[in-house]
């Protein structure tokens, strides 16, 4: 289990340390049901399974959420029956123990987000402390860490309509607030310059071939920064689908699988010439997620479909300090 430490919206991890020494867990987005009854998929339903049994087989500290928990308005309150049929009652065993890391994707803000910040108070494995915030990686038999950087890119950027045509983000409604939250991860990514790994999640992606396909605002006020502080990754959902791409130095981990399947590559023409390296989006699968491993010599990327299928594999090298 994790020791947590909560210093104002930082949070300070110490993985329990398997037999190699890493930090390991599991990256899902766009898991989040619907809202009409049985409420759970039967795609969500497989990859909470299957994510219980990778967390046991191959190891994991914790769940990164990617956005998107509640389709397709969010919650209404922090006593919202959906925490119970979409997030409680779905995740099997192996799951259910480890603490979820969540941030909030358009679908989130379409309701009440401030109520899942809440939520933190109601379960014990639902940590959700601000809008977007920083944990501390300690890698374990190792004198290193890692740093990840939690975002919310709805607020940085605008909202959007996830199925419809030309709902790209339009700009934050409050440009204040996005400036505050673009001036926080400049001061964290320079703080983090003696981490081994940074890693950096929001919903939308920056890089994408499939149907939303690269995000204008990201590229413009994001990717600077992540190839300027040599960031080692940036994980996100948005598009339904697995992909991987690399640019700049940088890699793009898009994991929104965990609801719905969409196998368009309708922007592939909008990524940089080679820079994908992997992508699945079959609409028969029934869902799928990413693991990371994060130890002393890489920070290893597999992709698995639900049904303990490997799609994929990278091992990343640590930054270059």
């Amino acid at each position: 289990m994790l020791a947590l430490l909560w210093v104002m919206v930082t949070v300070m991890l110490v993985a329990g340390g398997g037999p190699e020494g890493a930090v390991q867990f599991l990256a899902v987005g766009d898991w989040g049901g619907v809202p009409d009854p049985p409420f759970a998929t039967p795609r969500e339903v497989a990859t909470a399974a299957a994510m219980g049994r990778v967390a046991t087989d191959l190891g994991a500290d914790f769940i990164l959420a990617l956005g998107d928990n509640f389709y397709y308005e969010g919650v209404r309150d922090e006593w919202d029956p959906r925490f119970q049929e979409t997030f409680e009652r779905v995740f099997t065993p192996g799951a259910r123990e480890l603490p979820w890391f969540v941030l909030a994707g358009n679908h989130d803000h379409a309701g009440n987000v401030t109520a899942q910040l809440a939520y933190g108070h109601h379960s014990p494995r639902w940590h959700f402390p601000h809008y977007y915030y920083s944990l501390r990686l300690s890698l374990p038999g190792t004198n290193a860490s890692a740093r990840l950087l939690m975002l919310d890119t709805v607020l940085l950027c605008g909202g959007s309509d996830d199925f419809g045509a030309g709902g790209a983000p339009q700009g934050p409604r409050d440009a204040a607030a996005a400036a505050a939250q673009l001036a926080w991860l400049r001061g964290r990514l320079a703080a983090a310059r003696h981490d081994r790994y940074v890693l950096v999640a929001g919903h939308y992606p920056v890089w994408s071939v499939a149907e939303h396909g690269p995000t204008t605002c990201l590229l413009r006020l994001l990717r600077p920064l992540l190839r300027h502080h040599r960031v080692t990754a940036y994980l996100c959902g948005h598009d339904h689908n697995l992909q991987f791409l690399e640019e700049g130095g940088v890699s793009y981990v898009v994991s929104g699988a965990g609801n719905f399947m969409e196998e368009s590559q309708s922007h592939g023409g909008a990524v940089p010439p080679g820079s994908l390296r992997f992508f699945f989006g079959a609409p028969t699968s029934p869902g799928g997620f990413a693991h990371l491993r994060l130890d002393a010599h890489a920070a290893t990327i597999t992709f698995l479909e639900a049904t303990g299928r490997v799609l994929y594999r990278v091992a990343l090298p640590p930054r270059d300090l």
